[in-house]
């Protein structure tokens, strides 16, 4: 009988959790490469030649630019040019309360003057444990049609969002708004809790269980339950086929013995391959086996995916809430949606219900014409960029005017249709700074927003054309494309077109901007440590005694790597964070830089070799700590459940092409020096990497991590998130403390930030205590612009992570 492999399905899931969140991030790799976008067709539009406006090279464009519905970042950008916020954020991303009049804030000794859509306040109620959230618009605003912007405009976007059918990026309904599950599911809170309970005790009693009279629930309605499960499953196993499909049809051959050809032109086989690489069997002599025990012979039989979802729920035994969202390319909830579903229809059937309904979402107020208060049951210091960061969408476009009646509890659309919000994806519109013109052979067009409520932009039209990365500086040079974001590697290409040799010159004028993320070295704690006991001080000291070799080789192997595009930091968090702990700060220390006893490795006078020799003869002490027996100054033994051997995965290509691999290499000969030998694993498939860290095998790895505005650990370092447990999944490093599980929950209670970056400090402190990650680098993305086209004194100044190019665009002008 196969077994389920889950590694396998680890590495294409990180693929689709990289691309969901490129929804709202775009997330480069560690070593970027250009897109494979390629430009047809000359820049002219109206009669303008090259020149005669801006022109800013894009990634790959879909079409769908809904602001509540886009899918990729690129798409988002082209929304963005339409639309304003409700939220005004700053260049470190905090959030300008007072955004009618303005807030003056510094910047790098520079006092800039941020000002926004509207003001927005939080509130927080310990007696009755709920927040409120309230907005103020400009009373003087309009969409770019001339239509006034209102609260009504900003109801009915809220209502859009909440809506159950609603299927988008935006995560707004996730939050306990006050009475949404109420709205959503038609439902009085008495009998949402009625057919919850019923909906949980049916799934409780198994998909076995025989309907007896004196159970609490229909028959029917137990039938009803497992037939939604059913054929939700079967959806997410058809997406998961899809998906493989369009995305890894590369590793066909490798993984099935079929050519990508022989797979497109069979649905069987494009099954067969979902099932594979999606951990659900392996194929062997043409013979494939499912973990049923199932199988098929390929010359002649094929799995469907209404096998694919058998094996699904025989591998999970019909536990939903295990098999998803973890299982789902998209992330899907199935177990919380079939219960919405299964709520949403019997829960207006209750003889209580009969005539009745809810007719809206009580925790969302209109004070006024101008006031919308949005209240949510108890406090998270997240949710505010969620909760007011949404587009102020226009009512008499994207919905039906006639359908509005606030005081009756109308909202722009018929309750479950957001057919209207669907019919204009392709054209979007808002009261941003340009107006969308058309999408045609490659490119988006614009043309200022004569209603801008910040005034009327200074160049009347913009376009976005599709343009690789690659090719992106020589069209700079040539004149055809005046701005674009590229990778790393082309830094010497842009030296070249400038006359002085430098990034900045009389061609081309570059922008670095940290990357919202980082790079790091874990370390396994279940895989590395001392008689199984993960944080006991002796596992602690091996681990430390280890990263203190990685921690002293950063700096030699990230400078060769990337140059000025990177930069060391010594907490595993993003620089660009507020939460991140600065040189100035009270308890600053350089990552792995004291000695079992506590006392500095190194002195301010060490040259290079004496610090690798420092580390050597520190990494020794912290072994002998551990428990290791020494002689001669060599490791001879190692304590129980420790080793002489670990090994170090790569994703380095094979090739070792990657920032860490030179740090593992000069490891690799310190640690020889002392008697452990440290195994470089460089695959040519990074899935073989993923695999191990799926299936807990891992010891030593390295990646990168996305992260977001909010600096909440939870999906990392939380104890329930490890593979295979009840979370996310994330917590590679299998770190659980109490104390850090219990400040990383305090920290999301308190919109206080001096105050959560004071306990960050200390959950960063107990995560390098454990010693499981090795913060590595910091690198940078780069923006380029033609310095002869765009008067760059008009570009916003002090670009940051947080602060974009396209801030300020009203100002920025073309030369002459």
């Amino acid at each position: 009988m196969a077994v389920k492999n889950p590694g396998t399905k680890i590495f294409i899931t990180v693929i689709a959790l990289l691309m969901i969140f490129s929804m709202l991030v775009r997330i480069d790799p560690v070593k970027g490469e250009g897109g494979g976008f390629t430009s047809y067709l000359p820049l002219i539009h109206n009669g303008q030649a090259p020149g005669a406006h801006l022109v800013v090279a894009q990634g790959m464009l879909s079409g769908n630019f809904s602001p509540f519905f886009f899918t990729n970042s690129y798409d988002g950008e082209v929304v963005e040019m339409t639309q304003i916020k409700l939220l005004t954020t700053d260049r470190v991303a905090g959030i300008v309360e007072d955004a009618i009049v303005g807030e003056t804030r510094d910047y790098n000794g520079t006092p800039y003057l941020y000002k926004g859509p509207a003001d927005t306040d939080v509130i927080y109620d310990g007696v009755s444990d709920t927040t409120t959230y309230t907005a103020t618009l400009r009373d003087d605003m309009t969409f770019s049609d001339g239509v006034p912007v209102t609260t009504d405009d900003l109801i009915f976007t809220y209502y859009s969002f909440l809506d159950p059918t609603y299927e988008g990026h935006n995560t707004l309904a996730s939050y306990d708004i006050v009475g949404l599950k109420e709205y959503q599911t038609q439902t009085t809170s008495e009998v949402y809790n009625k057919y919850e309970t019923k909906f949980e005790d049916i799934y409780n009693a198994g998909h076995d269980h025989v309907w007896n009279t004196g159970d609490m629930w229909t028959q029917e309605q137990q039938e009803d339950i497992w037939a939604r499960f059913d054929a939700a499953v079967l959806v997410e196993a058809e997406k998961i086929v899809d998906f493989v499909v369009e995305n890894h049809l590369s590793y066909s051959e490798n993984y099935i013995g079929y050519s990508q050809e022989d797979v497109l032109a069979n649905e069987g086989l494009q099954v067969t391959l979902g099932m594979v690489l999606w951990g659900f069997g392996e194929v062997e002599n043409n013979i494939f086996t499912a973990p049923s025990g199932t199988s098929w012979d390929l010359a002649h039989s094929y799995p469907s995916c209404q096998d694919f979802k058998n094996e699904i729920l025989f591998t999970y035994n019909y536990d939903i809430q295990s098999a998803f969202p973890y299982e789902s390319p998209d992330g899907t909830d199935v177990y919380n949606n079939v219960k919405s579903e299964f709520i949403l229809y019997w829960g207006p059937l209750d003889e209580s219900m009969v005539g009745e309904g809810v007719p809206n979402i009580s925790g969302i107020v209109k004070i006024d014409n101008y006031t919308v208060q949005i209240s949510v049951n108890g406090f998270s210091a997240p949710a505010v960029y969620d909760i007011l960061g949404i587009p102020i969408t226009p009512l008499h476009y994207y919905g039906d005017a006639s359908k509005y009646d606030y005081e009756n509890n109308m909202f722009g659309f018929d309750f479950g249709d957001l057919s209207s919000q669907h019919s204009k994806t392709d054209s979007p519109m808002g009261a941003g700074p340009y107006q969308f013109i058309n999408y045609e052979n490659e490119t988006v067009y614009f043309e200022a927003n004569s209603y801008y409520y910040k005034g009327e932009p200074k160049t009347e039209e913009i376009q976005f054309k599709i343009l690789s990365s690659t090719e992106t500086p020589a069209a700079i040079q040539a004149g055809s494309i005046d701005l674009g974001e590229v990778s790393s590697n082309l830094l010497e290409e842009i030296k070249s077109y400038n006359s002085n040799g430098e990034l900045t010159g009389d061609v081309i004028t570059t922008s670095l901007v940290d990357y919202l993320g980082y790079g790091y070295i874990g370390i396994n704690a279940a895989t590395v440590n001392v008689g199984d006991d993960l944080d006991s001080d002796a596992s602690k000291n091996l681990r430390k005694g280890i990263a203190t070799i990685l921690a002293v080789h950063r700096h030699a192997a990230i400078e060769n790597y990337f140059g000025d595009m990177a930069q060391v930091i010594e907490y595993p968090i993003s620089s660009t964070s507020w939460a991140a702990p600065q040189p100035a700060d009270s308890g600053y220390q350089i990552a792995f830089s004291v000695d079992v006893y506590g006392d500095p490795i190194y002195t301010p006078e060490m040259n290079v070799e004496q610090m690798i020799a420092a580390a050597e003869t520190a990494a020794l002490g912290f072994f002998e700590a551990a428990g290791y027996t020494i002689e001669d100054g060599l490791l001879s033994a190692a304590p129980n459940g420790a080793k002489l051997t670990y090994e170090a995965y790569v994703p380095g290509g094979s090739v070792g092409d990657h920032p860490n691999y030179e740090v593992y290499t000069a490891t690799r000969d310190s640690l020889a020096k002392i008697g452990m030998e440290f195994v470089i694993n460089d695959p040519a498939d990074w899935n073989v990497m993923l695999d191990a860290i799926g299936a807990n095998e891992q010891e030593i790895w390295t990646m990168a991590w996305g992260s977001n505005i909010d600096p909440d650990m939870y999906q990392v370092y939380y104890s329930t998130n490890i593979p295979g447990g009840d979370g996310t999944g994330s917590n590679y490093y299998h770190i659980q403390d109490p104390l850090l599980d219990q400040l990383i929950m305090d920290a999301r209670l308190s919109d206080d930030q001096e105050y959560r970056k004071a306990i960050y400090k200390i959950c960063l402190d107990i995560i390098m205590d454990w010693s499981v990650e090795i913060p590595t680098y910091q690198r940078q993305n780069t923006v380029i612009f033609s310095t002869q086209r765009i008067n760059m004194d008009t570009v916003t100044p002090d670009i940051t992570t947080f602060w974009g190019w396209m801030n300020d665009i009203e100002l920025l002008e073309m030369n002459d």
